[in-house]
């Protein structure tokens, strides 16, 4: 991709924190350096120092506070104090999961410990970086809690590239100078990773993403990974959808030309549809000056079938197109149209939608990861922060047997590795993909977003 009683609950609350407003009963989901890329952006990292997320439980002020006096703590190198005030900051919320991250820091102190970083878009989406962190931050307070790595506790490292490329390769920069640093969970947009990997590369530092999905990241670098499947899983299973399920085999096709993961799924799609006796009938473009979903929606008549290859940027354009749809045609969709949003918006005209992620919660809700989650949440989780889950895991085991980052890569890719995840067991290709499938979910009607409507496991 390129994002306490339901997931889609999380994803609302740090929606309307975004916005500065707080719904009741909704929740949504190297230590304070700076520095500048060529574009003059400021790239942020903190280990508790810095606030990199501006307003995390509702913005109650009580909260704020508390925080704001651990981060100063953290600043003056008083780290008995910060973890009082971290704690009692997650006492009034503790579904705040920068401050989690800063708690479980301050802990450690100036001890050994290992260290990894997670690089998310906070400035760009803060709504998918809380999900991100929120994975990372269990990971890590498990690990730590029973003993650490091999009795050495975890640190993270946060880091903000505003979801751009150039300052994605400035906080690549700066985690690779920072030798400490042995692995990054990120980054968030396919774009990002790409740009990032060659920085890594370098530096022989391994970075393992939650959400990119380009086809492009597929043997870009042997110390790239990813816990997503790469677009030519969800292609295909979408694909076989709309021709088995479906009955469909002629697609309009919405996309990004901007963004390199709506463009590689849309190409996958296509690529899978016409292996299947289906095709593209037509591609538009949501990022064209002149777009409209109206027009677009008239001039494809021959389609019997909609592919919503958006991703987060064009999310809105896409839902026009959902609600433009007076022939009621089949509507499928990529992760990033898996959103609280599209439920809001989309409502009557979203029914019967069905998207490709890569886990539900509902569709295991027994299972290990999604009871400790709710616990430590107060909420359930979506895919993201699975998957984010899944990739600090990962260097958590790799970890284990190689204490340096070369040693993290070459445990990576050791014959039988396999770390304990939130989505299932993970395991790596050697391409550095996972080797695992997708769920699919469907717009039906429901009470536990707030909307009226919910995404929920299609039956197999």
């Amino acid at each position: 991709m390129n994002s306490p009683k339901n997931e889609i609950p999380l994803l609302l609350g740090s929606l309307l924190i975004t916005g500065g407003i707080l719904a009741a009963g909704y929740w949504w989901f190297m230590g304070g350096r700076s520095g500048s890329n060529v574009s003059g952006q400021s790239t942020e990292l903190s280990e508790g120092s810095k606030n990199l997320v501006a307003s995390e439980a509702g913005g109650k002020a009580n909260f704020i506070q508390a925080k704001n006096a651990g981060v100063a703590a953290v600043s003056r190198k008083q780290n008995v104090e910060a973890v009082t005030q971290f704690s009692k900051a997650l006492q009034i919320s503790s579904n705040a999961p920068e401050t989690k991250i800063y708690f479980n820091n301050a802990k450690i102190g100036n001890s050994t410990a290992f260290k990894i970083a997670v690089a998310v878009p906070i400035q760009s989406d803060l709504n998918g970086s809380l999900e991100i962190l929120r994975g990372v931050a269990q990971a890590q307070e498990e690990v730590n809690k029973v003993g650490g790595i091999n009795g050495v506790p975890l640190k993270v490292v946060i880091a903000d590239d505003a979801g751009k490329t150039e300052n994605a390769v400035q906080v690549a920069q700066d985690l690779s100078k920072d030798e400490q640093v042995l692995g990054v969970v990120g980054h968030y947009a396919s774009d990002a990773s790409i740009a990032a990997a060659k920085v890594y590369d370098a530096a022989k530092l391994v970075s393992i993403s939650p959400v990119s999905t380009s086809t492009k990241l597929t043997k870009l670098s042997p110390y790239f990974f990813r816990t997503v499947p790469s677009d030519y899983v969800s292609a295909r299973a979408l694909a076989d959808y709309a021709l088995q399920k479906l009955q469909r085999k002629q697609a309009v096709v919405f996309f990004n030309s901007q963004s390199g993961y709506s463009q590689s799924l849309k190409d996958e799609f296509a690529t899978a549809m016409s292996l299947g006796g289906g095709s593209v009938v037509q591609e538009v473009d949501l990022s064209a000056a002149d777009f409209s979903a109206a027009k677009a929606l008239d001039q494809s008549a021959g389609a019997d079938l909609i592919m919503l290859a958006a991703n987060t940027g064009t999310l809105d354009r896409a839902l026009q197109v959902v609600q433009s749809n007076p022939k009621k045609l089949p509507i499928l969709g990529g992760d990033d149209v898996y959103a609280p949003k599209t439920l809001e918006v989309g409502r009557q005209q979203a029914l019967g939608m069905v998207v490709a992620v890569p886990w539900h919660i509902d569709a295991n809700p027994q299972a290990k990861f999604a009871q400790t989650s709710r616990r430590m949440w107060g909420a359930a989780v979506n895919w993201r922060t699975a998957l984010a889950y899944d990739a600090a895991q990962s260097l958590i085991t790799a970890l284990k047997t190689g204490s340096n980052r070369i040693g993290v890569r070459d445990a990576l890719v050791a014959n039988g590795f396999q770390a304990v995840g939130g989505s299932g067991a993970v395991r790596f290709l050697p391409s550095g993909d996972r080797n695992a499938g997708i769920q699919l979910v469907q717009v039906v009607a429901g009470k536990k977003s707030g909307f009226g409507f919910d995404f929920t496991p299609v039956k197999k």
